[in-house]
């Protein structure tokens, strides 16, 4: 019963929040794979991401999203009566109703940072937040031509900066740094450059500003299979390693404490502060709540091996790994990225509340 009211808020609310005169001009949105709608596939067309089964179940097509569907972009730019945003680098597109800046596996530190590390991945490219904000000033003078009509153009329109900060920490704890240094060390150098983005952008004239924080890299597939313990202690009660959530718990502290800083220096904006970390664990808490009934709620749909169904030999997308039969009642895609279903549910509470401060349609 609670999840067909469930499924009935979700359908009255997108249909209510479809509105006839789009609220904004354009949606301009920066990150990673979480919001790459075909950046990488464009870089790097042989990735395992350009293959089926990923978009099969919205697209009926690789669409350059890590997921079965749609994504919480997707799903903000219909509810706004706005086309799905283009990739920047797809450059026959029109970019007047915004443009798409996020790349699958993209850090928010610099590429040489890593290089500097001997941090290597084969994912690893030029496409850090830096680059994207370079990216965004490529595009700036096709939009508009003057400081003053570029602050009226980008005032009314919606910018989603991140989420920033997972692949820097996977590739840091992968590369052998300890917990405890990636949060004393590397978070404060993640936020102060998602800090310095979000006040560059702001000081163009942006004036609704969303910034998500990280997900619970210590309830993915792909963590509790690289990171697996024999001690038990070592797991919470949702199944989830404890330290790999610490320090997610720790950015989006912190980041929330830049956007309480930049509402006292911007007061004229709308800054959003958005949770990807909150509703993943309340779907691993009460899964069938929100219809994840596949009875295992951190197995993987498209994946093959190991007790999460995720094995980093045979990823989704490669020869012969097959995607389960109803992804909707997964919370996990790949084991990484969600699943369609579960974008939509933090969509929502991003547009309407309660998983963004203030919610996106509130802080119009």
């Amino acid at each position: 019963m609670r999840r067909l009211v469930l499924l009935i808020f979700i359908s009255i609310f997108n249909h209510a929040t479809s509105f006839a005169s789009p609220m904004y001009n354009a949606i301009f949105s920066f990150g990673d794979s979480v919001a790459d709608t075909g950046n990488l596939n464009i870089l790097l067309p042989s990735n395992q991401f350009a293959n089926l089964p990923y978009g099969e179940t919205y697209f009926g097509r690789n669409a350059g999203r890590a997921s079965n569907g749609r994504l919480v972009i997707d799903f903000i730019a219909q509810a706004l009566s706005l086309p799905l945003v283009p990739p920047y680098l797809a450059k026959d597109q029109d970019f007047r109703k915004g443009a798409n800046f996020a790349v699958i596996a993209a850090t928010t530190l610099d590429l040489v940072f890593f290089h500097r590390n001997n941090i290597s991945n084969p994912l690893l490219l030029n496409t850090s937040l830096n680059v994207q904000l370079e990216w965004f000033q490529d595009l700036k003078p096709s939009l508009c031509n003057t400081t003053q009509s570029c602050k009226d153009y980008f005032g009314k329109s919606l910018f989603l900066l991140g989420e920033f900060g997972g692949n820097d920490y996977f590739l840091l704890l992968a590369a052998g740094n300890t917990v405890d240094q990636v949060i004393s060390t590397y978070v404060p150098m993640v936020i102060n450059t998602i800090r310095e983005a979000a006040e560059f952008l702001l000081n163009q004239g942006v004036m609704h500003m969303v910034l998500p924080g990280i997900l619970p890299d210590g309830c993915t597939p792909r963590d509790l299979t690289t990171f697996a313990s024999p001690n038990k202690s070592d797991y919470d009660p949702l199944g989830c390693l404890r330290k790999y959530n610490i320090y997610g718990f720790d950015h989006n502290s912190k980041l929330q404490n830049v956007v309480n800083e930049l509402r006292l220096k911007f007061p004229q904006a709308k800054i959003s502060y958005a949770a990807y970390y909150t509703p993943i664990l309340q779907f691993l808490a009460t899964p069938d709540f929100y219809g994840f009934t596949n009875g295992a709620p951190l197995r993987v749909c498209c994946g093959g091996g190991s007790p999460y169904n995720y094995n980093a030999s045979a990823l989704c997308g490669d020869p012969g790994v097959m995607a389960c039969k109803n992804p909707f009642t997964y919370i996990t895609w790949d084991g990484t990225h969600l699943t369609e279903a579960a974008y939509n549910i933090i969509a929502t509470g991003w547009l309407k509340g309660p998983y963004a401060d203030p919610p996106i349609l509130l802080a119009l």
